[in-house]
Order: structure tokens, then C-alpha cells, then sequence
């Protein structure tokens, strides 16, 4: 019958390079008989010594894995900060920028608001889920090559240190001005069927803004959305910095601004009615348009290097 040192053994060899296992099946099984007859000197029984050496040798696979070198982790601590830092850049930068992108290309076909708001959706969950898959296979790829975790060891110095975040003060003055900026838009955007520089025959005010919007719940959509981001920014005042936290709020201010571009692109942001009221000249609505495009897109930009340079310092 095959003794217990014998089937350890052979279950070890079982997972190594075939090149290895002359080597060390003849360096085990002399460290077992070793340890057991130290175990036998000592007055213990036969078996139970063997057993008892077996036992502190461990599972044949993690000693295996041992001898050859061969990581039994997805991801060991010499690359974790690194494929954490590199995940957090590109979930911070290449998701807002590729569901502004599909936000902004569905805006211009004039696909439904719904429609665009769930492709928008959709390509920035799809891109962090392939994002967050091929960093993590391309990291484990890394640990279980040797050649390829061989980099030069990078010693840290206090240049590494991330800039310091701004005062307090400087972060609650940017609220203040956002919630400012929030109520007056919102204001002025839920009166502007009621009050209006110019009124039509029957003296009722022409609305500024496009009806549509309203018919649709577009305005309202739109509303809910700055609101929503302007509550991410109260929380990353009074909340501390995380990957989520991050994510959700880029997200909503990439969604702003496609919202608003897809409006202005497909030209409901104005109101016919009153540009012709008013007296204005052709190309007026247009050039309006083009200047909401800008700022939208503006807004997208700062988005992309804010949480660029958040994810750079944490």
C-alpha cells in the first residue's frame, strides 16, 4: 500500500513542470523523512509522526505553487495599488467620455429622450464593465509572467505626495455659487410660460422656451438632472472620496450635458413663436443653440479632467 508521504508527494509533483520534479521530489521527500525521523527520535509513534509532518507541510497545491513559483492570488500586493490607480483613472475618464459621446451622437439622430438617456446609460455601465474585466486580466496576466513582473523597483519619495485639495472655504464658496446658479435657472425656466417680454393677440404671454418641453416632462428631466448633480457636489463636500461616489456624479453631469445638447441640436430649446414675436433676426435660434452646444460640451470637458485629476490625487 502507497504511504501517506508517498500519495503527498506524487500529488505535489502532479502539479509542477515536468523539468522541476526530479529535483524537487528528491529535495521533499528528504525533507519529510528528515522531519519524521526527528519526530521518531523524539518518542513519537510511526504514524502519527507522519502525519504530523504532513499536516505542517500544508495543501500539496499551495506548496506546489510554492516550488513553482506561480502566484495562488488574482492580483499580489506588489501591483494592487497600481492596477487600483490605473482602474480608477480610466473609470473616471474613458466612461464619461464614451457615454457623451453616445449621448451626443443619439441626440443629433433625434432619438427619443428615453431612448437616449438609456443608450447613454447603457455605454457607460457596458465600457466600466469592460474597463474593470480587461485592466484586471491584463494585471493578472502580469503577476503570473516573470519576465514581465521583473520592472525596476520604483522608490517613493515625497514628490509622489498628491497636491493638496482645495480649502474648504474655496469648496463651500463653489456651492453656494452652484445653488445660486441652480434656483435662478430653474426659476426662470418654470415661469417662462407665465412671464414673458411679449404676448400674442390675446395679450397672454408667448412662452420663450419651446412648449414641447413641457408637453414632453423634457424640462422636467432636464431640472431633476441639475439638481442631481448639484447634490453630488454637496456630497463630495461633506462625504470622503470614493470610487462610486465619483462615478455616479460624472455620470449625472455627463448626462446633463447630452441632454442638453441633443435640445439644442435638434432645435427645441426656443420657441418659434416668440423669436418671431420678438422680431428676431433668422439666425438667431440657431447661433443660440450653438452656444448652448458649447457650453455643454464645456461642461463634458470639465467633467472628464476634474475626475481625471480627483482620481490622480487620491
Amino acid at each position: 500500500m502507497t504511504s501517506l508521504s508517498d500519495r503527498y508527494v506524487d500529488t505535489t509533483l502532479r502539479r509542477l513542470p515536468p523539468r522541476q520534479r526530479t529535483d524537487i521530489e528528491r529535495e521533499l521527500r528528504a525533507a519529510i523523512a528528515d522531519a519524521v525521523d526527528d519526530r521518531l527520535a523524539a518518542g513519537a509513534d510511526a504514524g502519527e509522526a507522519e502525519v504530523a509532518v504532513l499536516t505542517e507541510l500544508g495543501d500539496p497545491a499551495r506548496l506546489a505553487a510554492g516550488y513553482a513559483d506561480r502566484p495562488l492570488h488574482l492580483i499580489g500586493p506588489g501591483l494592487y495599488l497600481d492596477y487600483t490607480r490605473l482602474l480608477t483613472i480610466l473609470l473616471a475618464t474613458v466612461v464619461p467620455a464614451v457615454a457623451a459621446a453616445v449621448g451626443f451622437v443619439r441626440g443629433v439622430q433625434e432619438s427619443p429622450v428615453l431612448t437616449v438617456i438609456g443608450d447613454t446609460l447603457g455605454a457607460a455601465v457596458t465600457t466600466a464593465v469592460h474597463i474593470a474585466v480587461w485592466t484586471t486580466v491584463l494585471f493578472a496576466v502580469i503577476e503570473r509572467t516573470p519576465a514581465l513582473r521583473r520592472f525596476p523597483d520604483r522608490t517613493w519619495t515625497p514628490d509622489a505626495l498628491p497636491d493638496p485639495p482645495p480649502s474648504r472655504r474655496a469648496r463651500w464658496g463653489e456651492l453656494v455659487a452652484e445653488s445660486v446658479a441652480l434656483v435662478l435657472v430653474s426659476t426662470l425656466v418654470l415661469l417662462a410660460p407665465v412671464v414673458s417680454p411679449e404676448t400674442d393677440a390675446a395679450g397672454e404671454p408667448v412662452n420663450v422656451l419651446n412648449p414641447w418641453l413641457w408637453e414632453t416632462g423634457f424640462v422636467y428631466v432636464f431640472i431633476a438632472l441639475a439638481v442631481a448633480a448639484l447634490a453630488f457636489s454637496f456630497a463630495r463636500y461633506y462625504v470622503r472620496w470614493s470610487l462610486p461616489l465619483a462615478v455616479a456624479g460624472a455620470l449625472v453631469n455627463v448626462a446633463s450635458a447630452v441632454t442638453l445638447i441633443w435640445a439644442a441640436a435638434t432645435d427645441r430649446i426656443l420657441n418659434p413663436a416668440f423669436t418671431t414675436a420678438a422680431g428676431w433676426p433668422p439666425d438667431a435660434a440657431k447661433w443660440i443653440n450653438v452656444g448652448l452646444i458649447v457650453v455643454a460640451i464645456g461642461t463634458l470637458v470639465h467633467t472628464v479632467t476634474e475626475s481625471f485629476g480627483q482620481a490622480r490625487r487620491r
